[in-house]
């Protein structure tokens, strides 16, 4: 997906479907869109006014609230306005500005699609295995589209696009049905059963249509060469450019990769792409999967029938059973046997068994004892008190060990001073435990304000800035080397430690 600035602007022109007036704009651009159908492009705002007044809705309406509602609708860009002066006979009326209003190309489109939206549930989709055959008898004219003009190949081309669009909708749509919630709780009522079999005949004539063209198809596609491919679409691409487009300057590379995926989804839809199953053999297995679906809940409801019918017998014998118990403790006993112990109680534990035997009972086992805690909201468990462990012995062990090391890594750092610093262009290969030291004196230096500061150890120290800070110099150490400007740490004074 490409996010480009058309995807992230706003669209100005549907706002008429959402604002508080939306009742008084939507009568106006289905007015005006019903007239666009009819050839007639442009109106006066008193053929508006004469239409909506024939409506009860708008019979407090006046020509003021018209004249302010085709404002707002030419700011929103769903109108566009043009100034009639073939009716102006004065400069008075001419300083009037009658206009004439034209819907756009936004809104004519957007009004299409809540005519679809209203017609939704009466415009069902369905299944059509002519779809298919439509697209066969298409794609056979492939190789004979090479050597035909561009307007025959764009008129062919819009037609096999037309049919493949038709057909991958209305699948998604009609099976998308049958995988709602609504779907799952129809297909479990008694009533369905009635249609039953009309679904499984519908999908059965679809599969067969499926199965009888799509192996066609997929030869057709495959023995289209990549040079008969190129010159069609080629073809393709100079026919769409041939159409005149007002106030619009589509991009060359926009329209070939459009015809170019178009093509590709085509092709995929049948064969499939990157090893990847092709969306034909996909929808086969889904509309199986839906007739078995069906079936099977078709078999749920006989069954729940049938089991109904024959339990009512056996409540009935089984009632006649507790009548002819002589006592209340055969009749107990016979409970224990038709539903078993009532109010029982399993407790679980992490107990190890001594065998694996599945003849072992309960009472061969060895006892387990298991604490049961009160399930009261307030409960709970003492805390183990536990004496605060003595350290002392750890802790001057750790501090005899800490200062060690520190000592260790002064005599290392102080026997590279000479002449009261250290200049690090001229040391030597030094240790790690030297590096590490020097430079963490070196970034606490550069970091404090006056350059001054103070080693572990109390003595006072001043970072040495070098003049050309672009100079640098090699330090070698036994784990690497680095390059660095030739710094100075220069001690001040020494601590009395």
């Amino acid at each position: 997906m490409e996010i480009n600035v058309k995807l992230t602007k706003q669209i100005e022109e549907v706002r008429y479907l959402t604002v508080d007036n939306s009742w008084r704009y939507r009568a106006i651009l289905r007015f005006f869109y019903l007239s666009y159908e009819k050839m007639k492009y442009w109106m006066y705002k008193e053929d508006i006014y004469e239409e909506l007044k024939k409506h009860e809705q708008f019979s407090q309406y006046t020509m003021d609230d018209l004249k302010q509602d085709l404002d707002v609708l030419v700011s929103w860009k769903n109108l566009m306005p043009i100034q009639d002066t073939s009716r102006v006979s004065t400069v008075e009326e001419f300083k009037n500005k009658q206009f004439r209003y034209q819907m756009t190309e936004y809104s004519v489109e957007i009004e299409r699609l809540t005519i679809k939206l209203e017609n939704l549930l009466i415009e069902t989709a369905s299944l059509e295995p002519s779809l298919l055959e439509y697209l066969k008898e298409e794609l056979s004219k492939f190789k004979s589209m090479v050597s035909n003009d561009d307007k025959t190949v764009g008129a062919w081309w819009r037609a096999l696009n037309e049919n493949f669009k038709r057909l991958n909708q209305n699948y998604q749509d009609y099976i998308g049905d049958f995988y709602s919630m609504k779907a799952e709780e129809m297909m479990k009522t008694k009533e369905f059963l009635l249609y039953k079999e009309k679904f499984i005949d519908y999908f059965r004539d679809f599969i067969k249509g499926l199965q009888n063209n799509s192996g066609t198809i997929e030869a057709i596609l495959q023995d289209i060469s990549a040079e008969d491919e190129k010159a069609v679409l080629e073809k393709v691409f100079n026919y769409e450019m041939a159409i005149p487009r007002l106030d619009t300057d589509v991009p060359e590379e926009e329209i070939m990769d459009n015809i170019n995926g178009k093509w590709s989804n085509l092709k995929n839809w049948f064969l499939g792409s990157d090893g990847s199953e092709s969306e034909a053999s996909r929808l086969l297995d889904i509309t199986n999967e839906i007739i078995r679906k069906i079936t099977r809940f078709a078999s749920q409801i006989s069954e729940s029938r049938n089991s109904a019918a024959n339990r009512k017998e056996e409540y009935r014998k089984l009632a006649s059973m507790f009548l002819d118990c002589e006592s209340i403790e055969d009749a107990h006993k016979l409970s224990s046997l038709c539903f078993g112990i009532f109010n029982t109680k399993h407790i679980k534990c992490d107990l190890v068994r001594k065998t694996e035997s599945i003849n072992s009972g309960v009472f061969d086992e060895e006892p387990y004892i298991y604490t049961i805690k009160p399930r009261i909201r307030y409960y709970r468990e003492k805390a183990i008190r536990n004496p605060i462990a003595n350290n002392e012995e750890r802790k001057a062990k750790m501090l005899e060990k800490v200062m060690a090391e520190r000592q260790r890594e002064r005599k290392i750092v102080e026997g590279y001073i000479k002449d009261g610093c250290i200049r690090f262009d001229s040391l030597p290969e030094i240790k790690r435990e030297a590096r590490v030291t020097l430079l963490r004196w070196l970034a606490k230096g550069i970091n404090s304000p006056d350059g001054r500061a103070k080693t572990e150890h109390g003595r006072v120290y001043r970072i040495i800035v070098p003049e050309n800070i672009d100079e640098k110099c090699i330090l070698k150490c036994e784990d690497g080397t680095f390059e660095m400007p030739p710094y100075i740490i220069y001690f001040e004074q020494e601590s009395a430690v």
